[in-house]
């Protein structure tokens, strides 16, 4: 059973119409347009300098932000890619866990703001976060590296590691997906009744989301849909979902798919938790964080 303030959340959520940014097509579409008129802001909050050095590089066409520990050496490095399905910036929600990840587990957090669909597409994304893991793995040493994605960023955070495993064979020590968006196609059959009970989001809109991030590639394209390529060789994984997610039934079958391969999957499912609830100031997301701060912990001592 959720706690109280889970399920008074999904209800604010629901009440104030969260889900009619993914609820058709054109609401994707509109939304796309509105941010090409009007870019959202990337940069991270205020507060967070008072906690962390920050600084800016670029890759490419990629603002990359690079946020330590003040005053201490951090014990762990991190890559964070962002969630909001391919179309929308960092937001709060995602600087309050990188400043989390910051302050409690000590890490070092890199945090690319990758170029959003339409412009920017799989073919383009997926090499350049394969990239910049390799180059933080090379950088630390395996060991201390933890890749972390939320949602739309746990499908690229996957992908980035498959090209990453297929080009050099390299990994980070643990890979911790968030409400992972795995598969673009939205095909899975149990999807129509879980999401009557998603308080944000519906399949017309993430269908869209999916169409304008493959670009050319076909939505079952391993580099768009890595649910649909290999996990022979890929790092331990941590995963946490909750059943009133529409996208659950991505991390039943990453579960089943990658164990079938031999991959180590710690694997929480929370009855009655939205999307992202990780992220989320209520006390299943307190604990989720615990977790995931503790297994940073734990790839620095390796």
């Amino acid at each position: 059973m959720p706690s109280l303030r889970s399920r008074a959340l999904s209800v604010a959520l629901i009440a104030a119409g969260r889900r009619r940014r993914f609820a058709s097509a054109e609401a994707v579409r509109a939304r796309v347009a509105e941010t090409a008129r009007r870019p959202a802001s990337h940069l991270p909050p205020r507060s967070l300098g008072r906690v962390a050095d920050i600084s800016r590089t670029f890759v490419g066409a990629w603002p990359v932000y690079d946020a330590s520990p003040r005053g201490i050496e951090p014990t762990a490095q991190v890559l964070y890619m962002h969630g909001g399905g391919y179309i929308d910036e960092l937001v709060r929600p995602h600087w309050s866990m990188i400043r989390t990840l910051v302050t409690q587990a000590r890490a070092r957090v890199v945090v690319p703001a990758y170029i959003l669909a339409p412009r920017g597409t799989a073919d383009r994304t997926v090499p350049v976060a394969a990239d910049l893991l390799s180059g933080l793995i090379a950088s630390g040493g395996a060991g201390g590296t933890v890749l972390v994605g939320d949602a739309a960023g746990a499908g690229l955070a996957l992908a980035a590691a498959q090209r990453l495993r297929d080009r050099t064979g390299d990994q980070p020590s643990r890979i911790v997906l968030i409400s992972p968006w795995l598969d673009l196609t939205m095909s899975h059959p149990d999807q129509a009744a879980i999401e009557a009970a998603d308080p944000f989001q519906a399949r017309p809109g993430l269908l869209e989301a999916g169409r304008l991030y493959a670009g050319t590639l076909a939505t079952d394209d391993p580099r768009v849909s890595p649910l649909h390529g290999s996990f022979a060789g890929l790092a331990p994984m941590t995963v946490f979902t909750g059943t009133h997610d529409v996208l659950t039934t991505d991390s039943r079958e990453l579960l089943r798919r990658a164990r079938a391969h031999g991959v180590e999957v710690e694997f929480h499912e929370e009855p009655g938790l939205p999307h992202g609830y990780p992220l989320l100031p209520v006390p299943e997301g307190r604990a989720a964080r615990d977790r995931i701060v503790a297994l940073i912990r734990s790839a620095a001592d390796e």
